[in-house]
């Protein structure tokens, strides 16, 4: 039931990327960081500039960017009372809350409020809150609204604190924020360069925790969108030759052959293309193209961090 009630809300691509266990290009997340601007809102590389957009978040995670909102989703009290403290972290509140019969609009809004505060938009506490738990709740009660736009938002946000703690020689501690996207952005952006085949990975298969894979059998399958063959690229613990040879490609701007302004260009067709920039006959949702080319304001800063 909730797969279709996902789908419908355009949650459950986003909602199977956390299956992934993303390994982090710590190199290039440190190296970009330094060219973010916060006046232009965009990476200025020696290429040009660059900047995650609504277009990447509908590629990367398929999340709604569509509907309108009164900008207040994450400021509604909840009715739900959810118990979040001294239950000993993520582990013990998925142990409290877990349910294998029917699922209650509670126990759904509760599994979305983990989903967003663990893994989308990511808080800085990294133990379970209730921060998120009344737009959880409105996305359980079937109520609908651009999360994708605030994921966006909590992107840039998220970069403006990290150039602000470098520009003041202050050390980057846990901000909290949704680096897995900014993550996922670069790579997109920067496959050719680093020679990355989107169309080669692999995965994981959702598998209930009690069966067993037989000894022929894969654990992983070919994925199915961008947000799925991008988020199990592999990454790179940071290292000093690794960290100069990205800031040097960067500043010196990479090379036409390497650039890739739309990453997401598929002539065979083997993901599905939500939007066709080259081809406005081949564009099948006017409404997402509307709201990708619109000029608009993106909320920051949603939750006072």
């Amino acid at each position: 039931m909730n797969e279709v009630y996902w789908g419908e809300r355009k949650l459950d691509q986003c909602i199977r990327l956390s299956i992934a266990d993303m390994e982090k290009n710590e190199s290039m997340l440190i190296v970009a960081s330094y060219f973010w601007s916060d006046t232009f809102n965009a990476f200025i590389f020696g290429h040009g500039p660059a900047s995650p957009t609504l277009a990447d978040v509908v590629m990367l995670t398929g999340l709604d960017i569509t509907h309108a909102d009164d900008g207040g989703v994450f400021n509604h009290k909840s009715e739900y009372k959810v118990e979040t403290r001294n239950i000993g972290g993520w582990s013990g509140y998925v142990q409290k809350y877990r349910q294998t019969r029917s699922v209650s609009q509670r126990k759904h809004a509760i599994f979305l409020n983990m989903w967003l505060d663990k893994f989308i938009l990511c808080g800085r506490s990294v133990e379970p809150t209730s921060v998120y738990l009344s737009a959880a709740e409105r996305l359980a009660n079937g109520n609908r609204f651009s999360l994708g736009r605030y994921l966006l938002g909590s992107v840039y946000h998220l970069l403006h604190q990290v150039a602000e703690k470098l520009i003041l020689g202050e050390p980057i501690s846990n901000l909290g924020g949704p680096w897995w996207f900014i993550n996922m952005w670069l790579n997109a952006h920067m496959h050719k360069c680093l020679r990355l085949d989107f169309f080669a990975q692999q995965f994981p298969r959702d598998i209930a925790e009690d069966y067993e894979l037989a000894e022929d059998e894969s654990a992983t399958r070919s994925s199915l969108n961008y947000g799925e063959a991008i988020i199990v690229l592999p990454g790179t613990v940071s290292n000093e030759n690794q960290v100069g040879q990205f800031f040097q490609t960067l500043y010196d701007g990479l090379s036409k052959d390497q650039r890739s302004w739309m990453p997401y260009e598929d002539a065979e067709s083997i993901f599905p293309l939500t939007l066709h920039p080259a081809d406005d006959a081949l564009n099948k949702d006017n409404d997402l193209m509307m709201a990708i080319i619109t000029p608009r304001a993106i909320l920051v800063n949603n939750f006072g961090s």
